[in-house]
């Protein structure tokens, strides 16, 4: 399993642990999570939410006028310079 979709699993876990519901969506280049943050959501939950997503490349949250809100995280994929990617002596 690629690196970046071990590590958004591992974002999500944590996520859905502090009881947020979790979305995991695959692209091209990065893998996305995102929960959907209830209004009720304790301080340790917040504490816990932040230290999940702050794992990522790329995190933060979208709160609309009708109060919903849903915090997000994008980890990249790692993509193979092109000097790198034909020659097997540079492949790890």
């Amino acid at each position: 399993m690629p690196a970046s979709r071990v590590s958004a699993a591992a974002i999500a876990a944590r996520l859905s642990a502090a009881g947020l519901p979790t979305r995991v969506e695959e692209h091209a280049r990065f893998t996305t999570v995102e929960a959907e943050v209830p209004e009720a959501l304790s301080a340790e939950s917040w504490r816990e939410a932040l230290e999940a997503v702050a794992e990522a490349d790329r995190f933060g949250l979208l709160a609309t006028s009708l109060g919903d809100r849903t915090l997000w995280a994008v980890v990249h994929k790692a993509v193979p310079s092109t000097d790198d990617a034909g020659d097997p002596a540079h492949q790890h």
